[in-house]
This record gives C-alpha cells, sequence and structure tokens, in this order.
C-alpha cells in the first residue's frame, strides 16, 4: 500500500500529529510504501482525510 501526506499535521491533536510521523511521513509530499496489514490500515484510517492512498 503506497500512502502520501497532502495536507498539514499544523493545528491537529498531538495524536493525529504522533499517528503521521509513525507512518513514516514528515512533511507534505512524503510518500511510503507501507504493509498492508490490519495495524497500518487503523492507523491510516485515523488520519485518512490527511492522506492520498493507492492499493
Amino acid at each position: 500500500m503506497k500512502i502520501k501526506l497532502v495536507r498539514s499535521t499544523i493545528g491537529r491533536p498531538g495524536d493525529q500529529i504522533a499517528t503521521v510521523k509513525a507512518l513514516g511521513l514528515k512533511k507534505i509530499g512524503d510518500e511510503r510504501e507501507v504493509p498492508n496489514t490490519d495495524a497500518v490500515k487503523g492507523m491510516v484510517n485515523k488520519v485518512k482525510f490527511l492522506l492520498e492512498v493507492q492499493e
């Protein structure tokens, strides 16, 4: 699964910022290939409005 950060984390709650960091994303435009596991799906679902996801 490929994820890309498309919106800023500025002004977001701390748990959402931590989730984005745990996914390995730092700046807008960062892309990452992540495994398609239940844990990662839950993290992506929590911040899906900040991400662009390709399966």
